[in-house]
């Protein structure tokens, strides 16, 4: 088995998102890292914050991806060499960036350095207290 090692998640600030939508996302970018990673390597969860934007990182160590397919990975069954029919119908990351972007957010990827692949999810980050009231001058 893979090991799945989060870091920093907990102490992320609150999204704007719909937590079952969110779980399904993020539970399809684990399974995809766990079945690229190879045995005796982990897949990392991290969060962080930045300004208005929180972003979700599943950072595998598997093959990684070509520049060129890093938009074609998102198009509805793509399984990128894939050959084994048990794992899918190649639809979770164009359903899991679809679920992100109805959240107003993104999903993207980038090279993990040092190999392999990381999927980025950003989403808005939740006011820390809602915005006072504008106070109005009366004449």
């Amino acid at each position: 088995r893979t090991p799945v090692v989060t870091q920093g998640v907990a102490e992320t600030a609150d999204i704007l998102a719909d937590p079952p939508l969110l779980e399904r996302v993020i539970a399809n970018l684990v399974a995809n890292a766990v079945r690229h990673t190879p045995p005796g390597k982990k897949v990392l969860v991290s969060g962080s914050a930045l300004g208005d934007r929180v972003e979700l990182r599943v950072i595998d160590q598997g093959p990684g991806l070509q520049p060129d397919d890093h938009d074609r990975i998102f198009e509805p069954f793509q399984r990128m060499g894939d050959t084994d029919n048990t794992t899918g119908l190649g639809l979770g990351l164009a359903l899991s960036r679809g679920l992100t972007e109805a959240m107003g957010g993104t999903l993207t990827p980038e090279d993990t350095p040092g190999g392999g692949l990381t999927m980025v999810v950003s989403l808005p980050a939740a006011a820390a207290s809602p915005p006072a009231p504008q106070e109005q001058a009366l004449a």
